[in-house]
């Protein structure tokens, strides 16, 4: 059974623009496009124009290739090169160049299986281009809205008297296939949908067997098996549990579905972890919500901890809490627009796409708040820095430093700035005095982050073009 790893393409939280088969384009009569040679199924990523003698060079592959036959010389070593290049089809536009299309490229196009477009002159490239761009968006329109009617069903699902059967029906029927709760031992849980060959049931329960809650393990994969497209997913319980799907064909936004009923199957099994996670669940509200550490600490537990905070996502209600379902923790807020995570230490934080993350350095329960202001400055800098994952750098010369003694020179050193001063000199100084950089971080105009500097420089009394000054504010905004 083939078996991979999710690849980016699928992980995505927004289904892609989906491809349009050629079928769409020639029934167009606007266009007027004839089909020569090779089939009218395949599907086009994409359009390009070329009048390169050899176009290999420049194909990435699943594209149409439209060309006037400007320097065709070889229609037989044209083909070669299409084809080995992956081009999806072939459009030949007649005249100026040519008055018909040529028999040997027509010939080589069949022997290819190559698909094989005439363009009419009335045609521009760009109506053609046009049209397939508006075709594609048309279906990414169609397919968003699928996804979304998907995540309303699965929604409405979870909140039925028996949740998990009724969550897995809903994603079967969405899907057109089989969805299967597999337990930590490969046994089935619970399945809904039609049923699939058998060779099909014991590739999906092998693919779900290699996932797991162990370190570095997969938390997705998918394959092929008694002709069906296979996935499977494991739950953010971490009691073992995993989805496998099994379905005829496999749909840009079909991940993204699959994703809700994770998250919510997930959340439905939780409980059979046991009472100490709701405990541990209200102590982060209450935490969360202003209570003192100390109050909190005998239920949420010693530590140490990890607190991360997000931003980013796919807008979509669910984005949190698969962002929380991808971490591993059940342990998740948000609050305008920013997630807030709480993760043990010892469990991995790690970039995830669509999201920017600030993690701060492991911390006990008492020292939360200090470790949500480490994850907070660490998102800063990942937001400024363009970077996926920002880690609290808990070590250097700056722990030399008492930090009583350091945060008590820091507010008589910074005494004269006002909060939107210091926060505009601290982001300039992380971004190495760039003020392009500085502007796009705090959204603001450049113009502003000249004068909100020099305003400053010339409260501090420092030459801030003086790389010892520089580094001193640096520790002293960072003590603060």
């Amino acid at each position: 059974m083939p078996m991979s790893p999710a690849s980016p393409s699928e992980t995505g939280s927004t289904p892609p623009a989906p491809p349009v088969p050629l079928a769409a384009l020639l029934a167009r009569p606007d266009l007027g496009l004839r089909l020569l040679a090779g089939p009218e199924d395949v599907p086009l990523h994409w359009v390009h124009t070329s009048e390169m003698a050899d176009p290999y060079p420049y194909l990435l592959g699943g594209e149409l290739l439209m060309t006037a036959g400007v320097q065709l010389t070889d229609p037989a070593h044209f083909v070669d090169r299409v084809v080995e290049a992956g081009a999806a089809a072939l459009a030949f536009g007649v005249t100026p160049v040519w008055d018909t299309v040529p028999p040997e490229l027509v010939a080589a196009c069949e022997r290819h299986g190559l698909p094989l477009v005439e363009v009419p002159p009335r045609t521009p490239f760009t109506a053609v281009a046009r049209a397939l761009w508006r075709l594609m968006a048309e279906a990414r329109l169609h397919e968003l809205r699928r996804v979304t009617e998907a995540q309303q069903s699965l929604a409405a699902a979870a909140a039925r008297p028996a949740p998990v059967p009724a969550v897995l029906g809903a994603l079967a029927s969405r899907l057109g296939g089989r969805a299967v709760l597999f337990g930590a031992d490969g046994t089935e849980s619970a399945a809904a949908g039609r049923e699939v060959p058998a060779e099909a049931a014991r590739a999906l329960r092998d693919l779900a067997g290699v996932l797991g809650p162990r370190p570095g393990g997969p938390a997705s994969a998918s394959g092929d098996g008694g002709g069906l497209r296979l996935a499977a997913y494991a739950l953010g319980g971490g009691d073992g549990l995993s989805l496998g799907v099994a379905t005829e064909r496999r749909g840009p936004g079909d991940h993204t579905i699959a994703g809700v009923a994770v998250v919510l199957l997930s959340l439905l099994t939780a409980p059979h972890r046991g009472a100490a996670v709701t405990v541990r669940d209200g102590a982060l509200v209450r935490l969360l919500l202003g209570a003192a550490p100390a109050e909190v600490t005998e239920s949420l537990g010693p530590g140490p901890w990890t607190v991360v905070r997000a931003r980013g996502g796919d807008g979509t209600p669910f984005a949190a809490a698969s962002l929380a379902a991808a971490l591993g923790t059940p342990l998740a807020d948000e609050t305008e627009g920013t997630v807030r995570l709480l993760l043990p230490s010892s469990s991995p934080v790690t970039a995830q796409q669509g999201w920017t993350l600030g993690a701060s350095a492991p911390v006990a329960a008492p020292e939360l708040a200090a470790g949500d202001a480490q994850a907070a400055r660490a998102l800063r800098r990942a937001e400024a820095s363009r970077a996926a994952l920002v880690r609290h750098r808990a070590h250097g010369l700056a722990a030399l430093v008492d930090r009583d003694e350091a945060a008590a020179y820091a507010r008589s050193l910074l005494a004269p700035l006002t909060g939107p001063l210091a926060e505009t000199l601290r982001v300039w100084l992380s971004l190495h005095g760039s003020w392009d950089r500085t502007a796009v971080a705090l959204e603001i105009h450049r113009n502003t982050v000249r004068q909100r500097i020099t305003r400053c420089a010339a409260l501090l009394d420092r030459d801030l073009d003086d790389p010892d000054v520089r580094m001193e504010l640096w520790f002293a905004l960072r003590a603060q």
